[in-house]
């Protein structure tokens, strides 16, 4: 299965999506990253099908099985998540001080590559963690 990359912004009132290999394509929803998501696959799909009818070059990729991976930036994340993890267990799970993770959430601050390598790599190791768990 081929791999689509998608960078991932949140906006205003929801989110916008540009995939690396579509030049022109953004994609924006107001509303959740499910909406982003549906949204982002037809868009490409219809493109496609545009291309397909057109007689005109797309990326051989979508011709065969292909997943996107969303790419995020450290707000746009915990902008995503707020609702399902709360700045403790963040804190918690990548060992960042949760005033210093408001402050990326709300766009006051960026990380620095030590930080952002701790969020991302602690969100990781919880996924694979959860990975592993049967119930």
């Amino acid at each position: 299965m081929e791999i689509v990359k998608v960078n991932v912004a949140k906006t205003d009132k929801g989110y916008c999506a540009t995939v690396d290999i579509l030049e022109a394509m953004i994609v924006a929803v107001e509303g959740n990253f499910a909406e982003l998501q549906k949204e982002l696959k037809e868009s490409v799909e219809f493109f496609i099908r545009c291309a397909k009818k057109d007689g005109e070059e797309y990326p051989a990729v979508f011709d065969g099985d292909y997943q996107f991976h969303f790419v995020f930036d450290i707000e746009s994340l915990l902008y995503c998540y707020e609702g399902i993890f709360s700045r403790a267990s963040l804190s918690r799970i990548t060992g960042v001080n949760e005033k210093q993770l408001s402050h990326y959430a709300c766009g006051r601050s960026k990380p620095r590559e030590k930080q952002y390598n701790k969020i991302v790599e602690g969100l990781h190791m919880l996924g694979q963690e959860l990975l592993c768990v049967s119930v």
